[in-house]
């Protein structure tokens, strides 16, 4: 992706968080992330995510990828 492109994909980790009354440390530790990089997803800063971590906070959150991630257009 080109630097001068904006990200399009937004995330709602912190809607979901919010909703399951979790914190980033405690799905950090159940999904067996680090704090740090939870972080940067929640931030929308992640460049990439692992499908193994994604099903990981899926199943943590009961939740769909679609209702973690969207995505902004066009």
């Amino acid at each position: 992706m080109p630097p001068e492109e904006e990200q399009r994909i937004e995330v709602h980790l912190d809607r979901l968080l919010a909703e399951r009354g979790l914190t980033l440390s405690e799905l950090a530790a159940r999904v067996d992330i680090t704090v740090a990089n939870l972080s940067v997803l929640k931030n929308g800063r992640a460049k990439a995510i692992r499908f193994s971590t994604l099903s990981a906070i899926c199943r943590e959150l009961d939740c769909q990828p679609g209702d973690l991630l969207t995505h902004r257009g066009p």
